[in-house]
């Protein structure tokens, strides 16, 4: 089991599944916002922003594959994603729940530099403040399917970086 993930993290097929996985999941948020009209909250940007980090890491790591200090250093990468994902997903969920007192701005409170919420509103403007996010599925929250998927990702990726470094 460990050589086929060990095979699996040191093909294309990891790379793609990060880039596709990331697709989805802007994918389902953008639905949410235009298909059912749940806007998103400041989290929710910060979120997508984590969740684009992973598609660019995803396409970086694919044409850089072959590398494997290239490989280890994007993998890296990705778990400082997967805990930047996380941290906002756990700020989503503790506001949403009421565990911690806090709410947040219609600014996405990015720097000039980086004002993705101007270049791109369509997809990177605050609509909502915090609070309250939509249903997916079977009664899980979109705050809660989002803490998930950041913990699976956090494991998933430092035990992909952990396999890279490791001599095969």
């Amino acid at each position: 089991m460990l050589n086929t993930f060990t095979c699996f993290v040191r093909s294309q097929w990891y790379w793609l599944a990060m880039i596709f996985t990331g697709l989805a999941m802007e994918g389902i948020a953008l639905y949410f916002q235009y298909g059912l009209d749940y806007g998103p909250c400041v989290l929710c940007i910060h979120v997508r922003i984590w969740v684009m980090a992973f598609i660019l890491l995803g396409i970086i790591g694919l044409l850089c594959r072959n590398s494997r200090p290239l490989s280890i250093i994007i993998s890296a990468l990705t778990v400082i994603a997967a805990i930047g994902l996380s941290e906002r997903s756990w700020m989503t969920f503790a506001i949403e729940r009421n565990l911690i007192e806090g709410s947040c701005t219609m600014g996405a409170g990015l720097p000039d530099w980086f004002a993705l919420d101007q270049w791109f509103p369509s997809i990177f403007e605050p609509w909502e403040l915090c609070g309250w996010t939509p249903e997916l599925l079977f009664g899980i929250t979109m705050a809660e399917g989002l803490l998930l998927a950041s913990a699976l990702a956090i494991l998933t990726t430092i035990f992909t970086t952990v396999t890279l470094i490791r001599k095969s």
